[in-house]
């Protein structure tokens, strides 16, 4: 980190900058201050020269969109990206997080302890489970890409941008890149796939319990065939760590296990769980405190002090050489810079680093002066957070980059022979067909140097011209090698298609205009720390229902039993087997009402006993064998559900010299109202049956003083049924002291499959193609409507006082007023794709919306719609077992919220 320079910005939109963290080839960062909040971030401005390449922009503009939809967890979300008409300017801004490159952890205290390495395997496994599940890879993995703070890991880069990590300049504009971190399918040039994430999660994993990445120890030029063939050496890996690296070091990608099955292996409880309580070594800690301490110390610059002198070229002539620069010691940092982050990083010191810049350009050694603190003279150009000697760094270059024939050498560089041998790897990311050159051909090589590991075979690839200078003037150095930073990438995508995390797209080669921007919203921010989680035993059968009792009681239901869990603690209380594929519980006086398969159970809140049963065939004496349906809904003590029995009518008695006809099953069903307390029925009524075995599913959509208004599930309507429907759903009414069917009616275009709700007033809420219409109950006559997205449609809108909670299959949620149909609000919860509307849930005090869908759980301010918090979870998965990829439930109880998903259950407080 360096004071700014003259030609430095000195504002990014509502960024002040204070300070110059570092310079690399596509990229410069700086620690700015957010000028309204005051709070601090950490700035990425590509290069204008890569910024004007519409392959690169599009490329840094999806990077930044995929760090929204990850923002939460161990991904620090990203607080506002420039996308101005000036091509030339391209920015994005991370909130600061005090944390230090993982390489840096491992130059300051050596290999991570086991209990460490458990957490950062687990953390990041937890981001690559999310990033599968919705069928993308993420590319983004290096040490320099992955940071330790103080609650846990951090990833900051997602996609072939940050792929590329450690891309160093060497002399003559060459760019070594760390072959070590590719994979055996990208050195095949095959097509990358999730499977390609766990094999480097694996390198990264034994680096940091080791040291050194596998495959790196050797000659350079055997680097390829070391990783596509070579066994990797683990022995000093920790032994109870080294049977799970070894699957991810895995050559056949179908043999590596998934990002679940490592997050659970390592971490059952999750990254953050185990890292409670702190998590890094005792050097580490006393490393990021002082960083922060740093860091917050910053002011503001004058513009007088300001100081630095620009070459002819451009470069300032103090500038600190790349490898004498900590790079990404300042996390935040976007995911689209760290292709280039020097792979040798300045560990947190007191004691200083001199950088000396030789004469020639593109060439700089960083000599250590440990613990004189011999600064040297400083010309200009102040120098925070270095520190002192550095342990030698066994993560060494293997292969090289050059310069293709059609760009000049910097000035002053000599030419270079032609090297002995060279290697294509892969092929590189598309580039706009103008700027490709007519071929690629091997460029000239390097004779390297014993210090700098400058040795090894050449990778020519195709790169956009340089920018043509002015006449009369040098090429810039740093033009050049930003230019060829970018191919980079192109090198670590590999052969094949890619599914890149940054939104599905690759920089297409006849696209030469990039996408115009799309309105920026505010970001949501990390979750509230849980008050409890609760892990539902991987020894019992999954839950198949969950309610909460009084808002004491999280009682869940599964195959085998129904257990409860207190809902102050987040412990489990008690299990019972009689409850086994029991249904939603309900409260009943003072004791909790379960409906099984086979019988009505009340049991002991306390410890689970059963009170009270009454078994089907006991209960209903005059309706033998009646199987119960899932309950339709409850109010007070009553509860409403339906059921059916098949019975034989015997066939009329054949009239004189006729055949006497077989005898008829028949399935009759009923709709009953049941009080709960009282133990007794109140009323049935006979209904049509469903669809075979016969009970058709009812669900309740309002409540009215004298009547229900009840749906019938679409899946369980006859095929008679659903030809006389015409393709329009269906409400009936039922008296509610009587339960005789008063009528029946449709509404508008609203489908069989149509989401549905109602209110005490008597108005439905139906969706009616891709809009949400109200209706009269009664006479049917349309109140109000509202504009839906193309191609989508509405879910179950939720009635909260005078508005009405809307939700969309395209993510989309908002706020109506119920009795005009203005809206009041609409925003998205940023998940990408088109699924499921998301379920709404609203919080016992009103304040805060949740949406919840299979990706994650979204949080809303209900008043006006602000997001607040995002959350997602790996769930557990077994060991050995596939990826969770059931969706998120939320339950609201007091002040909290209780998220679902799978076996993991979590209570965040919510206002």
């Amino acid at each position: 980190m360096e004071a700014l320079r003259r030609e430095d910005p000195r504002r990014f939109g509502r960024f002040t900058v204070l300070a110059r963290f570092q310079e690399a080839a596509s990229a410069v960062q700086y620690v700015a201050r957010d000028s309204g909040t005051g709070e601090l971030a950490v700035i990425t401005a590509a290069r204008p020269a890569l910024a004007a390449v519409p392959a690169f922009r599009r490329r840094f503009q999806a990077e930044a969109r995929t760090a929204e939809r990850l923002a939460g967890g161990w991904v620090t979300p990203p607080l506002e990206t420039g996308e101005a008409d000036d091509p030339e300017l391209l920015w994005t801004a991370t909130a600061y997080v005090p944390a230090l490159p993982l390489a840096d952890a491992v130059g300051i205290a050596g290999p991570l302890p086991e209990r460490a390495l458990r957490i950062l395997g687990a953390g990041i496994a937890e981001i690559l489970s999310r990033v599968h599940a919705g069928g993308s890879v993420l590319q983004g993995l290096a040490p320099g890409t992955v940071l330790l703070a103080e609650d846990g890991p951090r990833l900051t880069a997602f996609g072939p941008l940050g792929a590329a990590a450690a891309a160093e300049a060497r002399p003559g504009g060459q760019l070594s890149v760390r072959l070590g971190y590719l994979t055996p399918e990208q050195v095949a040039g095959r097509e990358v796939g999730a499977p390609s994430d766990l094999f480097v999660l694996g390198l990264l994993l034994a680096y940091a319990a080791t040291g050194t990445t596998p495959f790196t120890e050797g000659p350079p030029e055997e680097a390829a065939r070391r990783i596509a063939e070579a066994d990797p050496e683990l022995g000093a890996v920790p032994e109870e760590l080294r049977e799970l690296i070894a699957g991810c070091l895995a050559k056949d990608p179908a043999e590596r296990p998934t990002a679940g099955t490592v997050a659970a292996e390592l971490a059952l409880e999750g990254a953050a769980g185990l890292a409670r309580g702190g998590w890094l070594p005792e050097r580490l800690a006393a490393a990021v405190a002082d960083q922060e301490a740093r860091v917050r110390a910053l002011e503001a610059p004058k513009e007088a002090e300001v100081t630095g002198t620009a070459d002819p070229a451009g470069e300032p002539e103090d500038a600190v050489p790349a490898d004498a620069v900590p790079a990404d010691a300042v996390p935040g940092a976007a995911a689209e810079a760290p292709e280039d982050a020097p792979a040798t990083q300045t560990p947190t010191d007191p004691r200083a680093t001199v950088a000396t810049t030789d004469e020639t350009p593109g060439t700089a050694t960083a000599t250590n002066t440990g613990d004189t603190g011999n600064i040297g003279e400083d010309r200009g150009t102040t120098r925070f957070l270095n520190t002192g000697p550095k342990p030698p760094q066994s993560d060494r270059a293997t292969t090289h980059l050059a310069l293709p024939p059609g760009l000049p050498p910097a000035p002053g560089t000599a030419p270079l022979p032609a090297p002995a041998h060279h290697h294509t790897y892969g092929s590189p990311a598309p580039y706009p067909a103008a700027a490709l050159p007519p071929s690629a051909t091997t460029a000239p090589g390097n004779t390297g140097n014993a210090n700098s590991n400058n040795t090894g075979p050449m990778v020519a690839l195709p790169l956009p011209p340089a920018p043509t200078p002015p006449e009369g003037s040098a090429t810039s150095r740093r033009t050049l090698i930003a230019i060829a930073a970018a191919a980079v990438g192109g090198l670590v995508v590999g052969g094949g298609a890619v599914a890149a995390i940054g939104g599905g797209e690759t920089a297409a080669a006849t696209d030469a205009k990039p996408p115009a921007p799309k309105p920026r919203r505010t970001l949501p921010g990390q979750p509230p720390e849980p008050r409890w989680s609760y892990s539902h035993p991987a020894s019992e059968s999954a839950p198949l229902t969950t309610a909460l009792w009084r808002d004491r009681l999280l009682v869940v239901t599964s195959e085998s039993q129904a257990s409860a869990v207190d809902v102050s603690t987040g412990k489990r209380v008690w299990q019972r087997a009689d409850a086994a594929k029991g249904q939603a519980a309900v409260v009943a006086g003072d004791l909790c009402f379960v409906a099984s398969p086979t019988e009505f159970l009340w049991l002991a809140p306390k410890d689970g006993t059963v009170v009270h049963r009454v078994r089907y065939a006991d209960g209903f004496t005059d309706l033998p064998d009646l199987q119960v349906g899932r309950l339709a809904g409850h109010s007070g003590t009553v509860i409403w559900f339906t059921g059916s029995r098949t019975v034989t009518v015997k066939a009329p008695k054949p009239k004189k010299g006729k055949k006497k006809a077989a005898d008829k099953r028949v399935v009759q069903a009923y709709f009953f109202a049941y009080d709960i307390v009282r133990r007794a029925e109140v009323w049935r009524t006979q209904v049509p049956a469903g669809r075979a075995p016969g009970t058709p599913l009812y669900r309740v959509v309002a409540e009215r003083s004298a009547d229900l208004l009840v749906r019938q599930d679409a899946v369980t309507l006859t095929a008679a049924e659903v030809k006389a429907a015409k393709g329009k759903g269906s409400i009936r009414s039922f008296d509610q002291q009587t339960g005789k069917l008063r009528w029946t009616k449709q509404y508008g275009t609203a489908g069989p499959e149509a989401a549905v709700t109602g209110d005490e007033d008597g108005v439905l809420y139906a969706g009616t193609g891709v809009h949400l219409q109200s209706f009269e109950a009664d006479s049917g006559k349309p109140l109000w409507r509202v504009e839906g997205t193309e191609g989508s449609a509405f879910g179950t809108p939720l009635v909260a006082g005078p508005v009405l909670h809307t939700t969309e299959r395209s993510r989309q949620v908002g706020a109506v007023e119920r009795e005009s149909g203005r809206l009041v609000w609409r925003r998205s919860t940023e998940v990408p794709g088109i699924g499921s509307a998301p379920a709404l849930t609203l919080s016992g005090s009103g304040k805060t919306l949740l949406a919840s869908d299979a990706t994650q759980v979204t949080a809303f301010s209900a008043a006006d719609g602000e997001r607040l918090w995002k959350f997602q979870d790996i769930g557990a998965a077994e060991p050995k077992g596939a990826t969770v990829s059931a969706p998120y439930r939320t339950l609201a109880v007091g002040a909290h919220i209780i998220v679902q998903r799978d076996r993991a259950f979590y209570a965040f407080p919510v206002a």
